[in-house]
């Protein structure tokens, strides 16, 4: 018998982006990879890949016509905050579990996002979409220093600062403006958001079809980035306060129509309670999903896979216990020599994954943003914090040797 297809629109190019084609097996499904660039990803996980314009969703809905022909796609899914809205849209057109494309869209727009969320009731920070520096300018001097500057469109921290003066803030937005297209080479909008900084511990609910199933504590480099460098899973949060995040996140994303599915939803514990950061119509990055499954027994990857081909799989937890992950982060650029401590971060009691994201030779460039890490320990344990103890000391063991660039005076 033929096996169904499950298609996936693009990948990140990092994290459990390519775990989805292992899940797509499991359940029975073949995995396709449309990709525009084939040559961008290091690993598909097995996937068929076929090359496809996957910014035109008539090509995408073709190319998944054509891979129908003989047998039948079950599902369209993407694990890419980019291309959720071409997934969905082509789901739809094929008659396939999805979101609206249109709610998508909204919530793929920070500030829309950030309209509908205050329309609703849900409480998140003051802010302003301003499309000139000028405008930048001005709300800032409204919601009062400092603020957050970012782009209405993006992910991993990209584009994402804390300005504490008018000086910071007018260069910052203007790098952002003057900025006509994303690391993918697809345009964006010349538009920004400036926004209150909420104090507080960050979190974020793993939400699936609409219910949260877990809540991961989030550990942030220094200010004024926002790079995160590690996670742990369970968050350790007392009953009322979790019981306000899980309200707070639910409430999020029926406000936003993403009822099918995951969503990441980031959220501050500030003074007054769960303030929204922002919700990603997807499965969270940085190894979350993985996480959850060290800890839980629940496999959201799988789960994620099902919801879109219309497939039954369990997300109940089976066991009880914590996983962290922290990163390594790159501290200069240069050219990367080598990792020192890797054998002694994977001795660790509690490490069970040790991980470079680079090979000697490659340029590193700090950018201040998800790009940064270049490596990571993941760990488990009987509670969180365990598994966070022996995360960070594994860490603690890996050096990252760079021959640094000098700066060459007149």
């Amino acid at each position: 018998m033929t096996q169904d297809v499950f298609v996936l629109v693009e990948s990140n190019t990092t994290g459990t982006g390519r775990l989805f084609p292992a899940a797509a097996r499991a359940l029975g499904l073949h995995p396709v990879l449309l990709a525009a660039d084939p040559s961008r990803y290091a690993s598909v996980g097995g996937a068929e890949v076929v090359p496809t314009d996957t910014d035109s969703v008539a090509a995408v809905v073709d190319a998944c016509r054509r891979l129908a022909v003989g047998r039948r796609v079950a599902g369209v899914a993407t694990s890419s905050d980019y291309y959720v809205e071409t997934a969905a849209a082509t789901a739809t057109a094929l008659g396939l579990p999805a979101n609206s494309p249109e709610d998508l869209a909204a919530v793929r727009d920070k500030g829309t996002q950030r309209a509908r969320l205050a329309a609703a009731g849900v409480r998140v920070p003051r802010f302003t979409v301003a499309g000139t520096v000028e405008e930048v300018l001005a709300a800032a001097e409204e919601t009062g220093y400092p603020v957050v500057v970012k782009p209405v469109m993006g992910s991993g921290s990209l584009g994402v600062l804390l300005c504490s003066d008018p000086a910071q803030t007018a260069g910052h937005a203007r790098a952002l403006l003057d900025r006509g297209f994303d690391e993918r080479g697809r345009a964006v909008p010349r538009r920004v958001t400036v926004e209150e900084f909420v104090s507080g511990a960050e979190y974020s609910a793993e939400v699936l079809d609409g219910t949260v199933v877990g809540i991961t504590a989030k550990h942030l480099g220094a200010p004024p980035l926002f790079v995160e460098t590690g996670h742990d899973f369970p968050a350790s949060l007392a009953p009322a306060a979790h019981e306000a995040v899980t309200e707070a996140a639910e409430a999020a994303v029926r406000a936003l129509g993403v009822a099918l599915g995951p969503a990441h939803v980031e959220l501050r514990l500030g003074p007054v309670g769960p303030v929204l950061i922002e919700v990603n119509p997807r499965l969270a990055g940085g190894w979350i999903p993985r996480l959850v499954r060290e800890a839980t027994g629940a496999d959201l990857i799988l789960a994620t896979v099902a919801a879109f081909s219309g497939r039954e799989a369990p997300v109940a937890a089976t066991v009880a216990r914590g996983a962290a992950i922290r990163f390594v982060v790159a501290e200069d650029s240069g050219r990367l020599r080598g990792f020192e401590g890797v054998a002694q971060a994977c001795a660790v009691p509690g490490v069970v994954d040790v991980e470079t994201y680079r090979e000697p030779g490659a340029e590193i460039v700090v950018g201040g943003d998800f790009r940064d890490r270049i490596g990571h320990v993941l760990a488990r344990g009987g509670s969180a914090a365990e598994a966070a103890e022996a995360a960070a000391e594994g860490v603690r063991r890996i050096k990252p040797t760079l021959t640094v660039r000098q700066e060459v005076s007149a």
